[in-house]
């Protein structure tokens, strides 16, 4: 494991989406997120309204992460996961912040998607990455 903020905004940079985790009520929620890295070093988050939880993250101590999972080509045997834990708040992006973001998914769970904004300031990094890891080949049953 690697404690590396800039490194783990750089592969924050490399994909799209990521899991948002945080804490309600007690009980662990995971949900997906479109994010972006600002210059400074915030990640923007973008996510539905509809979900309720970016007015529950307001204030509070999230964790981001993703992974090249989903991006890999099938002869690279690298997997990184990138994640960042800090303080959320509720943000507007700026015309430039939303041109980085690009179009809004069109439904959430069958419901037209409303986006909803998270700023995290990450205050923990780390980053894991292993090496010789196959791309995983889809089966078919005969």
């Amino acid at each position: 494991m690697r404690y590396d903020p800039a490194h783990a905004l750089d592969l924050l940079r490399r994909t799209a989406y990521g899991r948002l985790s945080v804490s309600l009520r007690a009980l662990p929620v995971i949900t997906v997120a479109r994010h972006i890295v600002t210059g400074d070093g915030r990640i923007l988050l973008r996510t539905h309204a509809g979900f309720g939880y970016a007015r529950a993250c307001d204030g509070v101590v999230v964790a981001y992460g993703a992974d090249n999972l989903a991006d890999r080509a099938g002869d690279d045997e690298a997997v990184w996961t990138a994640q960042c834990v800090g303080t959320a708040r509720t943000a507007t992006p700026g015309p430039a912040e939303l041109e980085l973001f690009g179009p809004a998914p069109r439904t959430a769970d069958d419901a037209p998607f409303v986006p909803e904004y998270l700023c995290v300031e990450p205050q923990f990094s780390t980053v894991h990455h292993l090496e010789g890891v196959p791309a995983r080949r889809v089966a078919h049953s005969a």
